[in-house]
């Protein structure tokens, strides 16, 4: 460096100018400062102090305190102004020319990641001894029956079972509650409850419903010769949530049934079947079939055995029902109404568009034309053709090559529209109540401002749960990135929250492109608050689906470290990705605690 003393200088002006800037906020907003509770107060003004500080970019301040063998404060959010005072009064020691003193009080080095983790222990309890990131488990419908399952995530890791009150009924959302409890304390440990409220995003309508039916083919060679029969489980028509393969029959009838059972049925399209009993387990039967075979509800059954009286196949569910979209297909979006297919003439030609429609349907006054639209997570993408007073169209810009399938009650995503659609839903506030008797953890869904916030504490004050219940807020929408200071200053005046950095939506409002920038700055701004966050959305996703991870999934998932909890979503090999995610975590902690990184000024997209 050609003039250290110049250096000095420029540092320490540079100092002094953003400590001064971070006085003056902190009593432009000494009222706001009132409302925040005695846990967060020195974290909240942190959190100012930080936005401050990120309201100039430093970067050039940080290669000069680097080539000087200084703080680079490139890990400094959760004690910023401390940090800044401590290089100033290097700079004081190197430079007689600059000297300034500050008897401010701040958070000296490190009490900011000690106030983090006591934060992290509220929410989620006291952390396993080797390791620090907890584990988040979405619970699938199966855990409320299925007590094994449940047993095996607790004891493979899970410190929160999450329950999305989108889904199922209070039924089903007590009966894994139930084996959550139970296991945990067969295992000698806790894991909190977390039930998301569903919130009020935009989703597509009701479809007609399908035929009920079940299809069930052998398996074949590429040139047809077969190698394997059909395989049908027939289990008692009491059972609920049945899987792919099973067929509801009575149970007094099943009960009958011994292996070498001969039975003939017609299919739906009237093809006489012949199925045969192959094994018997507890509750359910397998039967094979050499062909493909299309059962229906209530298609006759009549056995060969004699003394074995005809019965009749059970409630078969409705086929869900999709509309396949390409690209260049017209699709009408309604205010009301049951989606019908398209309709084809008899060479296939268009006749008039498929349609669904969007929930809620206040959405089709506040769309405009010329402006994106998402469904189902970003899998088709479309452009707002025409806007009519009851409906609009779209003309579909991306798909799959041989066409995606849309189904009912799939997101739909506006990423440039503020659609003023926030709060919570009369859905939400019916289950508010099952949730303030039942959950440690209320993740509030699709917030956009400290309005929102505000309204759900003050939900939460009127069921006596404030303070008692605690609160993650899903940051997944441009505005919350935008609000994001106002909406953790809000909820800072109750004992106990958390941020969820829900990445799928969030990447569809914010554009890819953005996305790793704005999960680094949520990642940031939450440290600097000393709030806990969750990493959520597709953490190995294709192993619990599928029972393989993806390269990309373990890349990921070794980053998640940055934060205090990782979620996982339900699939069928959940309890291998609960146990690689374990192992991945406790492995990369020896390596890396949280992150490091430079502080351009923050671009609020």
């Amino acid at each position: 460096m050609n003039n250290p003393s110049r250096h000095l200088s420029d540092i320490a002006q540079e100092i002094d100018q953003i400590t001064d800037e971070i006085e003056l906020q902190e009593k432009e907003n000494a009222e706001m400062l009132k409302e925040v509770c005695h846990e967060y107060e020195e974290s909240a003004k942190n959190l100012l102090h930080y936005g401050t500080f990120r309201s100039f970019d430093v970067r050039e301040m940080q290669e000069r305190l680097k080539h000087l063998g200084l703080t680079r404060l490139a890990n400094a959010e959760g004690n910023i102004l401390g940090s800044l005072l401590n290089a100033r009064n290097v700079i004081n020691n190197l430079s007689l020319n600059v000297s300034r003193k500050s008897n401010r009080k701040h958070l000296s080095i490190g009490q900011g990641n000690t106030l983090l983790k006591k934060h992290a222990d509220n929410l989620f309890g006291n952390r396993k001894e080797n390791r620090r990131v907890r584990i988040m488990v979405t619970q699938p419908t199966e855990a409320a029956y299925s007590y094994d399952m449940v047993l095996k995530m607790v004891q493979n890791g899970m410190d929160c079972a999450r329950i999305n009150c989108a889904h199922d009924e209070p039924e089903v959302w007590k009966g894994i509650i139930d084996n959550v409890k139970k296991a945990a304390t067969q295992c000698g440990t806790t894991v909190r409850i977390a039930m998301d409220l569903a919130g009020p995003k935009v989703r597509t309508g009701e479809l007609a419903f399908g035929p009920r039916v079940k299809k069930f083919k052998p398996k074949r060679t590429v040139s047809g010769a077969m190698i394997a029969p059909a395989v049908i489980w027939f289990v008692s028509s009491l059972k609920k949530n049945l899987e792919p393969n099973e067929v509801p029959i009575s149970k007094d009838w099943l009960e009958k049934l011994i292996l070498g059972d001969v039975l003939t049925l017609k299919d739906t399209r009237g093809k006489s079947r012949k199925l045969r009993v192959v094994e018997i387990k507890e509750g359910k039967v397998q039967l094979t079939c050499n062909k493909t075979v299309y059962i229906g509800a209530y298609a006759k059954l009549r056995p060969r055995r004699t003394g074995l009286e005809e019965s009749m196949v059970g409630e078969i569910p409705f086929v869900e029902q999709f509309i396949t979209l390409k690209v260049g297909d017209i699709l009408r979006i309604s205010k009301k109404g049951e989606g019908i297919l398209p309709k084809l003439d008899h060479e296939g030609s268009l006749i008039e568009p498929g349609r669904i429609s969007c929930i809620p349907g206040t959405v089709i006054s506040i769309v405009k034309e010329k402006e994106p639209i998402l469904f189902d997570d970003g899998k088709i993408e479309g452009i707002i053709e025409e806007v009519h007073d009851d409906f609009f169209e779209v003309k579909i810009v991306m798909a799959k090559e041989n066409g995606s399938k849309l189904k009912a009650e799939k997101g739909i995503n506006f990423p440039t529209l503020d659609l003023g659609i926030s709060g919570l839903t009369n859905k939400d506030k019916v289950d508010l109540k099952f949730v303030a008797k039942h959950a440690d953890i209320v993740n509030y869904s699709y917030i956009n401002s400290e309005a929102d916030v505000k309204e759900l504490l003050k939900e939460m004050k009127r069921l006596h749960i404030k303070d008692k219940v605690s609160v993650i807020l899903k940051i997944e929408t441009r505005l919350a990135f935008r609000n994001l200071i106002g909406i953790l200053l809000t909820a800072m005046s109750t004992k106990y929250i958390g941020v969820m950095i829900a990445r799928g939506d969030l990447a569809l409002e914010v554009g890819w492109k953005n996305m790793s920038m704005v999960q680094q700055e949520v990642l940031s701004f939450c440290s600097a608050a000393h709030i806990p966050v969750v990493w959520a959305t597709q953490v190995l996703e294709s192993l619990a689906k599928n029972g393989f991870p993806s390269r990309s999934e373990i890349t990921d998932t070794a980053s998640s470290v940055r934060a205090e909890c990782v979620m996982l979503n339900k699939g069928p090999y959940i309890n291998e990705a609960i146990v690689l995610l374990d192992e991945i975590l406790y492995d990369m902690e020896r390596l890396q605690e949280k992150k490091e990184g430079m502080s351009p000024k923050i671009e609020w997209l």
